[in-house]
């Protein structure tokens, strides 16, 4: 198998178990459903997982929600050992990524201008 799909398709297996692992938890204080695993990069030795967390809410929320996932890496971790068949499993590494409230963003001001371009576009008519 080629090394680059093999680290691609484990990159994304652990994203699904990650996802699968935080579902699960029993963690009243997280929102689960706010909670999104973006993206998983692993390191060339396959020993670190990055893992790109996205978590829709207030800052405070949101800090609150990554605190809490790193108080419970070993749950996490060892959730992957169980279900995933590697020699060793990566250590996690969280990361906050803001990629999807960015896109929400962008997509409100760009409808916001699309919406006075029309209007603009209407009163010239």
């Amino acid at each position: 198998m080629n090394p680059v799909y093999r680290k691609s398709m484990l990159e994304s297996e652990i994203q699904k178990l990650l996802s699968e692992a935080i579902s699960n938890m029993k963690d009243p204080r997280i929102r689960k459903e706010f909670v999104t695993v973006s993206r998983v990069e692993l390191s060339r030795d396959k020993r670190y997982a990055d893992v790109y967390i996205s978590y829709l809410g207030s800052d405070d929320e949101r800090k609150e929600a990554l605190e809490i996932l790193e108080g419970a890496k070993g749950y996490l971790r060892s959730f992957v050992a169980k279900n995933l068949r590697i020699y060793t499993t990566p250590e996690i590494r969280l990361h906050e990524d803001r990629g999807i409230e960015s896109s929400v963003r962008i997509q409100k001001i760009l409808s916001d201008l699309g919406y006075e371009y029309e209007q603009e576009k209407d009163e010239e008519a």
